[in-house]
């Protein structure tokens, strides 16, 4: 396939989810400062008026979402599309976390968090094609993870859901290979947005138990932000296909390929602290 052309981002529109906060609203300042309008998509109403304030440029709108309602989706995206007839790119930032073994988690928590991870970024993803094909360069920047790459212990609804999320990524990006529409997908590792401390985890946890889990595994963070989300704006402009970011995700990636049913061998002990979520506290 021939090289794709970049996206020139200057007075076209950028779509993000999860703009409210963390990479998410990162990526729109970084967008904002090249020349872009947004439309913020969030459930965080404070949230996206504080970044819109933050934003240089006009023409920036904020749309509160709840993301696996699909009715609310749909009246959304045309909402978005009334405001912005040049939609050129979407980035899906939204997203969160949920703590628990197995025998911890209840169907209901882990179907909220496939509903989130998985669903709301299908559901946005769907609806905004039809834009995205009336430009002739488009682009779709999907969040995945570093448990998109390799699936730890004691975090099976989130692996769950940002491996399915690597394969739609991809089925889409074949799919859609012939038309004007290019689709990438970005895996994070130990970015340092708070979505660990600020997740759900499994009623059926001691709440201080999650915190220590939670603390653990933020503790193994060392990605500002703003470095990811510089990564995840060049990914968007150059239509990148796939994109690590952290050097941890590079080497999960290569050690997930070199030995796909050997590698929680070497990541098993530096997650020990993050993946406890039974020993009592004390």
């Amino acid at each position: 396939m021939a090289k794709q052309r970049p996206l020139d981002v200057r007075g076209r529109t950028t779509v993000i989810t999860g703009a409210a906060a963390g990479m998410g609203a990162d990526v729109a300042r970084q967008l904002a400062a090249r020349g872009a309008r947004l439309a913020l998509l969030d459930r965080n109403v404070d949230g996206l008026a504080a970044v819109a304030a933050s934003l240089d440029g006009t023409g920036h709108t904020t749309h509160a979402i709840d993301l696996t309602d699909d009715a609310e989706v749909t009246a959304v995206v045309a909402e978005v599309e009334a405001s912005h007839p040049r939609i050129q790119a979407l980035v899906t930032c939204a997203g969160s976390s949920m703590l628990g073994d197995i025998d911890q988690l209840a169907m209901a928590e882990m179907r909220w968090l496939m509903d989130v991870n998985l669903w709301g970024t299908v559901n946005v993803t769907q609806a905004l094609l039809p834009a995205l094909r009336r430009e002739p360069a488009a682009h779709i920047t999907h969040l995945v993870s570093i448990y998109g790459l390799a699936a730890p212990a004691g975090r099976i609804p989130y692996a769950m859901s940002k491996f399915a999320v690597r394969g739609f990524t991809e089925s889409l990006r074949h799919e859609l290979e012939r038309s004007t529409i290019t689709v990438g997908a970005v895996y994070p590792a130990g970015v340092k947005t708070g979505i660990i401390l600020h997740g759900r985890y499994a009623a059926a946890i001691d709440p201080a138990v999650a915190q220590r889990a939670a603390a653990a595994q933020a503790a193994m963070y060392h990605t500002e932000p703003a470095d990811a989300a510089a990564r995840i704006v060049d990914a968007t402009i150059r239509r990148r296909p796939r994109t690590m970011i952290g050097r941890e995700a590079r080497l999960v990636d290569v050690l997930a390929r070199v030995t796909p049913t050997h590698y929680w061998a070497p990541m098993r002990r530096p997650l020990r602290d993050a993946i406890d979520t039974t020993t009592p506290i004390g």
